[in-house]
């Protein structure tokens, strides 16, 4: 599978094609988390999707008060469809990672019986800051699954034969990020999006 950019597999796809791992439990712990304006702003990649992002409010406050820890990404496509992901950035081993959880996909108006068999799960990318770009780097399933079937790693996860799920707990997921940031084979055929500022 090659390198895919979000804009053109968004939402259903994201979370159930073999482009991502993906994972029960968040990349994060409370206390990974650490206030940022790094994704602040409006983004734009090479399909000429818009990528939003804001802080999230905190819960129960006035709108003065947000999380500067986390983000709501607004996602609009070129056919101006709006997809809404929860965001937060950590920090491991000197490298930026980025945990997406898909926030809004069902229309409670219009609920259909293929709405209640999407459970949102977890992604994760390595995220490389430069000056007015964003590159972010999803690792890749295939590869993943070739590591287990190889029993060269060992992490907690269920596979139903269509997909990998990870349900390690946040400490045991850092350390596999960590462990395989630097690894060209982990990103090769996964999704990646080079964003640029608006």
């Amino acid at each position: 599978m090659k390198a895919k950019n979000l804009s053109i597999i968004l939402v259903v796809t994201l979370f159930l094609s073999g482009c991502v791992v993906y994972s029960f439990y968040p990349l994060y712990t409370e206390k990974d988390l650490f206030p940022n304006e790094i994704l602040t702003g409006n983004w734009v990649d090479d399909e000429n999707t818009e990528w939003n992002f804001k802080h999230a409010f905190v819960q129960g406050k006035t709108p003065k008060e947000i999380d500067s820890t986390s983000y709501i990404l607004y996602l609009k496509d070129k056919d101006e469809k709006v997809s809404e992901f929860n965001i937060h950035i950590i920090k491991l081993g000197g490298h930026y990672f980025l945990d997406f959880y898909l926030e809004e996909f069902i229309d409670d108006d219009n609920l259909e019986l293929e709405d209640l068999h999407i459970i949102p799960v977890h992604t994760f990318a390595k995220l490389t800051v430069e000056e007015n770009q964003l590159q972010i780097n999803w690792f890749d399933q295939d590869w993943l699954e070739d590591l287990i079937e190889e029993n060269k790693i060992r992490i907690h996860h269920e596979n139903n034969d269509d997909f990998i799920l990870l349900t390690a707990k946040p400490k045991e997921l850092q350390k596999f990020v960590t462990k395989y940031v630097n690894s060209e084979e982990a990103f090769k055929d996964g999704m990646e999006a080079l964003l640029t500022r608006k």
